[in-house]
């Protein structure tokens, strides 16, 4: 992005780095990344990136926080964005709708549209559910 924590990357930009390199970019996202302050701590969903994204991209990688369990959150978020962004670079085959299809059921954005909203409750839900479960589990 424009800045090593960029809060929003558009496809003008991604056009731009496209242009310069001659081929699709990877991004190595750092909105969660704290290692250069660890007094912060970035929570919150995935956001601040153009929908069509990954249609634009080789690949996406998350710089996550320096506390493993404040990732959850971002990684889960992550995760709906990329399967709501699935659905806006399916494949015209058929085979392809069914599979994209399948993945949105099992964790919303079955329409092919991201809310941030949406996908932090969703997170927050398995959240509180891997918490309890690890509750029960012996020698906890």
């Amino acid at each position: 992005g424009p800045k090593v924590v960029s809060q929003e990357l558009s496809a003008v930009l991604l056009e731009e780095v496209e242009a310069v390199l001659r081929r699709r970019p990877v991004i190595w996202d750092n909105l969660y990344a704290n290692d250069y302050d660890c007094r912060r701590v970035f929570l919150g969903p995935y956001m601040g990136r153009a929908p069509g994204l990954m249609s634009r991209l080789h690949g996406l990688l998350l710089n996550p926080n320096c506390e493993l369990q404040a990732n959850f959150i971002p990684i889960h978020t992550l995760g709906t964005w990329f399967r709501s962004e699935l659905g806006s670079c399916a494949p015209s085959d058929r085979a392809g709708v069914e599979e994209v299809a399948a993945l949105g059921d099992s964790q919303g954005a079955q329409d092919g549209s991201y809310s941030p909203q949406e996908a932090l409750e969703l997170a927050l839900r398995d959240w509180v559910a891997e918490i309890n479960q690890q509750a029960l589990e012996p020698g906890r």
